[in-house]
């Protein structure tokens, strides 16, 4: 597999209904895209003529279109599989997920305007009141920051608004075919040698069978929503209330008056909690694990992640033992509110789980949430908790109780493989496979935005299909495997087998991808970045400063971020307001003895693969 290289090969497609077989012209790959949202086409061997055509990203030297400078069968297709359907609810339009990033339906039987519901579909839905977890600054795309004027955090109508300004500002849309199924992934008998797959696709009815020399499954995790129903005994037998999953809910006006039961603590059982608060006449919060619960504003006012996520930060976090690391973080969320006292995480629980939300505590605190522990069982019209205690007239059970991943156009010997992202190398390739053709994007959950860390594993995998990155051979992608997996298989619906910490996970596949960046390097030619890339955000500029793909504005984007994030809170301006930048550059000059430490400790010792420490992603 070392030095392994994808046959330069013309694909071809069969339609079902005709039996014809036609070539397909290299630029263009029917029906799909790739993660930034285009057909791709990657030069075959160094020193190859560029082509000509339209640049995908800053991030991968790969074209779109025909090229001049060599024959159309020098170039590798890649394919990707786009699975789930997400829905603007607000203005009913139906949008495709692209392995994280979001494009309006333009053609197809469902198009912008329409009022076709996705819930029937394998679509995660976005409920109206929705904001994001993670700040734009901490959640772009690392060469396309968001609008200085959008808030910090956003509604999804602005995440969508971005995605349209990225598909326009790179002509993407013009790429894709929309309403197509993708029904098998097969390999092709000659896979040892080729690494090629059958594709079987479905639009309007019509079947089209494929051959690509390369395939990246942009599922992600949010895919079948998982209702543990037998782990309540009643819910189906004896309760005669209405039940239904968080994916279902739109918005608060189906339960208005009504006692409601919500079943799970995430980010998204803590939302609706609040939401639904406001109407019902009674709302019943159920969790059986120890939550943290943290707020999107942090210290004087900026965002939580990005004051939190930082070089620094987790240097410390690395040096310190964990139990005093642990004691120091739950003594700052604590200095909030005291956790214990509203039944929520005790600071001797070494398992626990956190979740953003500024509104929860205040309705504990009213009385507007009451917490319960986990469900014993249900009767027709109540329900019995495990402390004994039983709640009458409930209308509603709502279960907030996440996903299962499941890849089913995956033939047997593959799927079979992926019991987790723990699986896979580096949680994309599976290491089995006799040729790295096929790559598995965003199967993970970071302390950070999964767009972020998506965008990276595109960026990796595109450097190995097109020979750029090279990946070890499949025993020590096993060995690494092995060493990653836990001793004992969890239950498929528990996340925690997901969650990596954001900096480590970012920092180790840059590194395979060559845009890492050197702060130690940087103290010596740039000090003033150097100390921004150290003690600021770990902002996804940092990765566009060398290597491939590298963006000649990321060095100003991450100089600037801070001014962004303040610029939409600039509508009423005070005369006496102070300015940052000075203090900035007074903690610079401070800094610097501590930022050449830490760069030499980080040059001398390995960087940790795992944090227990989660935080929610977008």
């Amino acid at each position: 597999m070392r030095g392994w290289s994808p046959p330069a090969s013309r694909a071809a497609t069969t339609s079902a209904a005709s039996g014809a077989t036609r070539s397909v012209p290299a630029g263009f790959v029917p029906g799909f895209v790739p993660f930034l949202g285009c057909s791709l086409t990657a030069a075959k061997g160094k020193g190859w003529p560029r082509p000509q055509g339209l640049s995908l990203s800053h991030s991968w030297d790969l074209q779109v279109g025909e090229g001049n400078g060599g024959s159309r069968n020098d170039c590798r297709q890649v394919l990707v599989l786009v699975y789930s359907l997400y829905q603007n609810v607000r203005k009913k339009n139906i949008h495709i997920l692209y392995g994280g990033k979001v494009f309006p339906c333009t053609s197809g039987n469902i198009t912008p305007g329409s009022t076709q519901d996705s819930t029937g579909s394998r679509g995660v839905s976005v409920y109206r009141s929705v904001i994001t977890n993670t700040s734009k600054e901490m959640s772009c795309f690392s060469d396309f920051p968001f609008p200085e004027g959008f808030p910090s955090y956003l509604p999804h109508s602005l995440v969508l608004e971005y995605f349209r300004m990225y598909s326009r500002h790179f002509d993407l849309l013009r790429h894709v075919r929309f309403q197509t199924t993708v029904l098998s992934v097969r390999k092709r008998p000659d896979f040892t040698s080729s690494g090629q797959w059958e594709v079987v696709t479905e639009t309007e009815g019509v079947r089209e069978s494929h051959i690509f020399d390369a395939v990246m499954v942009c599922t992600g995790h949010y895919q079948e929503p998982y209702l543990p129903l037998a782990s309540f005994p009643g819910i189906e037998s004896r309760f005669k209330g209405q039940q239904l999953h968080s994916r279902e809910y739109r918005d608060v006006q189906a339960f208005r008056g009504k006692r409601v039961l919500v079943v799970g603590i995430g980010n998204t059982g803590g939302d609706l909690a609040v939401e639904l608060s406001r109407v019902a006449a009674k709302v019943f919060l159920s969790t059986r694990s120890n939550t943290w619960v943290i707020s999107r504003v942090s210290d004087q006012g900026f965002p939580f992640d990005m004051v939190n996520t930082t070089r620094f930060n987790h240097l410390l976090e690395w040096l310190l033992p964990s139990a005093l690391a642990r004691r120091i973080r739950f003594r700052k969320f604590n200095s909030w509110f005291n956790h214990a006292n509203y039944g929520l995480a005790s600071s001797k629980s070494s398992k626990f789980k956190m979740i953003i939300n500024e509104e929860l505590p205040f309705c504990l605190l009213s009385g507007t949430v009451v917490l319960k522990p986990n469900v014993k069982e249900f009767t027709e019209s109540s329900a019995v908790f495990e402390d004994g205690t039983t709640e009458e007239n409930i209308d509603v059970v709502l279960f907030a109780t996440g996903y299962n991943f499941s890849f089913p156009f995956l033939e047997e010997s593959v799927r079979s493989a992926i019991d987790d992202n723990r699986s896979l190398y580096n949680c994309v390739f599976p290491p089995r496979l006799e040729k790295p053709t096929l790559a598995i994007i965003g199967l993970i959950q970071l302390t950070g935005s999964i767009m972020v860390g998506s965008e990276m594993q595109a960026r990796w995998v595109t450097g190995v299909f097109a020979g750029w990155n090279r990946l070890p051979p499949p025993s020590t992608m096993m060995a690494e495997v092995v060493k990653r997996k836990p001793p004992v298989k969890r239950n498929p619906h528990e996340r925690e087998n997901l969650k990596m910490s954001f900096i480590s996970y970012m920092d180790r596949i840059a590194a395979c991808a060559g845009v890492k960046p050197s702060v130690l390097r940087l103290l010596l030619t740039d000090p003033q970045l150097a100390l921004a890339i150290f003690f600021g955000p770990c902002s996804p500029y940092q990765y566009r400063l060398v290597g491939r793909g590298r963006w000649s504005g990321a060095r100003a984007a991450i100089l600037t971020q801070w001014q962004r994030t303040l610029q939409p809170l600039r509508t009423r301006v005070l005369a006496d307001s102070p300015s940052s930048s000075s203090g900035w550059s007074w903690m610079c000059l401070l800094a610097l003895p501590a930022a050449l430490t830490a760069a030499f400790l980080f040059s001398k010792y390995p960087q940790p693969g795992w944090s227990p420490w989660a935080r929610p992603q977008l």
